[in-house]
């Protein structure tokens, strides 16, 4: 997403998407259009809408076209979808996306696990989308997003230079981003610190945004050491909605209304309103009857002395 002046932080919202694949249950078309609506209308700019995977591996997402097709209609939003492969790229370009995110795991067994695919076959897949793009989708923009960065429960210890490598290998491949997921809630803000940092100097301005569960309750903790790196974007997924379905204990993205608190208790502009944002739950109360959903914001409240940073003198 391009750089707006009137926000400081960037607020991605991928409940859409990795919130409702994490499910069982597949929220009706209408009502998650009613969401997506919502979620924008509580001044998110940039929403995950849908990944374009098999129905049959993911019936939840087997409408990610017609989600792109309203999202689109939105004014000012900024649609993506996560793609796995070649096959998902084409249908997302066609459904007219913004960007693409690619699911890349630094953790090879993760890969094989997640999208069936060792890292050498990972790379080829990698350089015929940015090749696709290239040639007929020049304004798609693409992100490789790097999961189990920094750690797997299948593989267990990820280093750094592990990760490393693999971002310098996507930024040689083509992609205009790279960004750094924490999928199974093992990182710890010394580790984000040092990561991001390190991230930046490696792929300069394609470092990109942090992705964190709070499986171990430091989601917010590491938002706080990402943004000390200089991380300015950050996914997150209303009511904590989600967790990848092909890593054990992966539970837990950090809270949408708990993230913008944080920013802008600290003086960080995100565009976002938060009781817009909360009434928002609606559409999962009414779409996903039963599903449990978290955030201390919704429970508690913004607090008597809550300024956003826009209105801070």
């Amino acid at each position: 997403m391009k750089t707006a002046t009137d926000i400081d932080i960037l607020v991605s919202e991928v409940g859409p998407r990795d919130g409702l694949q994490s499910v069982k249950a597949s929220m009706p078309t209408e009502l998650k259009l009613q969401w997506v609506s919502a979620l924008a209308g509580a001044g998110l700019r940039e929403i995950e809408v849908g990944s374009f995977v098999s129905p049959k591996l993911l019936p939840q997402m087997a409408d990610a076209a017609e989600v792109v097709a309203h999202a689109l209609s939105l004014p000012g939003l900024y649609v993506t979808a996560l793609v796995p492969n070649l096959k998902g790229a084409q249908a997302a370009f066609d459904a007219g996306v913004h960007k693409i995110t690619l699911p890349i795991s630094v953790s090879e067994p993760h890969s094989i696990s997640n999208i069936r695919k060792t890292h050498a076959q990972v790379f080829e897949e990698v350089q015929a989308v940015v090749a696709l793009r290239n040639e007929r989708f020049p304004d798609v923009q693409i992100e490789a997003g790097l999961s189990t960065a920094f750690g797997c429960t299948l593989q267990g210890v990820v280093s750094d230079d592990e990760t490393l490598a693999i971002a310098v290998r996507m930024a040689e491949l083509g992609v205009d981003e790279v960004g750094l997921s924490d999928t199974v809630g093992y990182a710890n803000p010394n580790q984000v610190r040092r990561l991001f940092t390190r991230l930046r100097s490696a792929v300069g301005e394609l470092a990109g945004s942090a992705h964190f569960h709070n499986t171990r309750g430091q989601g917010l903790a590491n938002v706080v050491a990402a943004l000390e790196a200089g991380v300015t974007t950050f996914d997150g997924s209303l009511g904590g909605l989600g967790g990848c379905p092909y890593a054990p204990g992966a539970s837990g993205n950090i809270v949408t209304e708990d993230l913008v608190w944080l920013l802008e208790s600290m003086g960080l502009r995100t565009g976002v309103d938060l009781d817009r944002l909360a009434a928002a739950r609606e559409w999962l109360h009414k779409g996903l009857p039963g599903e449990p959903l978290y955030g201390f914001i919704p429970d508690a409240g913004v607090g008597k002395h809550f300024t956003y940073a826009k209105e801070a003198v």
